[in-house]
């Protein structure tokens, strides 16, 4: 085993030639970031897990009143223990050939299986105070994380001139301020990647996983290694857009549609100046082509960059849903609307589906005893 540790915990693995941990060693006054420190990350994230649902109720829950948060009465599925038993624990979304199976065992119409099922998946379907209260408590963290990142970077020179976080690299000392940027930072994405089951499940749930995992490895990575200076400007960069959207979100769920739109256009414009411009051609230009001129390459120079390239590709990805919901209200169109979010099934969507049901309406046919008025006049959602 002390084998082992001293084969992963080489100083070629970790640093380039002629640096090491020993470069680390307290002396004179200066103090270096330690392995132990991210222990307390841990207690952190737990204080954001506890006093979450505190705020949510006593601060966002409120807040949501105050604007207007509220949600369309949602019709509850009839009690039926099959379809309940079938939905639980096989499938929510049962194939033509299962509901078939299902109308036989419970002598209900197929009409009334896909119905039921509709309703059934509805009711599990997070509501929008649900949804502000989450927005509400990460705009909260991402707007006090943004100006605090700037208090702490404002005065330092590799703020201004990016290649300065390289300056008498890794014998950089750890400043208090960076030191509780860093672990309050680290705490709170442990703390997302431990709710991320009981939060709201979007589309993207395994891009942001992919992200929350990228992103503790590489804050962790870069405290180990002292690449401080260049990490506290990639966590600045990343809070600077995320306060918008979780704002954005808020005002859509109050339904204020031209502030939720003039403010999501702010965002986008944020987004893609910080994620597409600022972290690729300065950011990660500086921690990927630039040492290349003052060091030899090593693993840990690798690892480091290949995080980097991964979050970089998922900002493309995310990039490409922000620009597309952006093109939907420019000529004028509705609210916008989050592509990542599972909309709610409406009473009509069965019948839009139902190639059965679509061709009575189109005859003339009969609808619930009555023969419709204005079939042009249908409600379309």
């Amino acid at each position: 085993m002390s084998q082992l540790r001293e084969m992963i915990w080489a100083d070629w693995i970790w640093f380039p030639e002629g640096h090491g941990w020993a470069d680390l060693t307290d002396h004179d006054g200066k103090v270096f970031p330690k392995m132990q420190d991210l222990w307390a990350t841990f207690p952190i994230a737990l204080c954001f897990l506890v006093i979450r649902p505190i705020f949510e109720r006593i601060v966002a829950s409120p807040l949501a009143s105050l604007l207007g948060v509220s949600d369309k009465p949602r019709i509850c599925a009839p009690s039926n223990p099959t379809l309940e038993t079938y939905y639980c624990s096989t499938s929510k979304h049962p194939t033509q050939s299962s509901m078939e199976s299902l109308s036989k065992q419970t002598d209900c119409s197929v009409r009334q299986i896909q119905r039921w099922f509709r309703r059934r998946r509805n009711q599990d379907r997070p509501n929008k105070l649900k949804k502000f209260q989450e927005a509400s408590w990460r705009f909260t963290f991402y707007l006090l994380a943004f100006f605090a990142g700037l208090a702490v970077l404002i005065d330092k020179p590799w703020f201004y001139d990016v290649k300065q976080v390289w300056e008498d690299f890794p014998k950089m000392p750890l400043l208090p301020s960076q030191y509780w940027y860093y672990v309050i930072e680290l705490g709170f994405y442990i703390s997302l990647l431990v709710s991320v089951a009981s939060d709201i499940k979007r589309k993207d749930f395994k891009e942001q996983i992919v992200h929350h995992v990228a992103t503790i490895l590489l804050i962790s990575f870069s405290w180990l290694v002292n690449y401080i200076r260049a990490g506290t400007l990639i966590m600045l960069v990343h809070d600077a857009s995320d306060y918008l959207m979780e704002s954005a979100k808020m005002f859509n769920y109050a339904g204020w549609r031209k502030t939720c739109n003039f403010i999501f256009t702010a965002f986008a414009a944020m987004f893609i100046v910080t994620r597409l411009i600022i972290l690729p051609f300065w950011i990660i230009h500086t921690t990927l082509v630039y040492p290349l001129t003052l060091y030899t390459l090593f693993p840990g120079f690798y690892f480091f960059n290949g995080l980097m390239v991964v979050l970089q590709i998922l900002h493309i990805f995310w990039a490409a849903l922000i620009l597309r919901m952006v093109v939907k209200f420019l000529p004028g169109n509705d609210i916008v609307e989050d592509e990542r979010s599972d909309k709610e099934e409406t009473e009509s969507e069965d019948e839009e589906h139902d190639p059965e049901q679509r061709g009575k309406s189109k005859n003339g046919h009969m609808q619930n005893g009555h023969t419709p008025l204005n079939n042009n006049h249908r409600k379309r959602h």
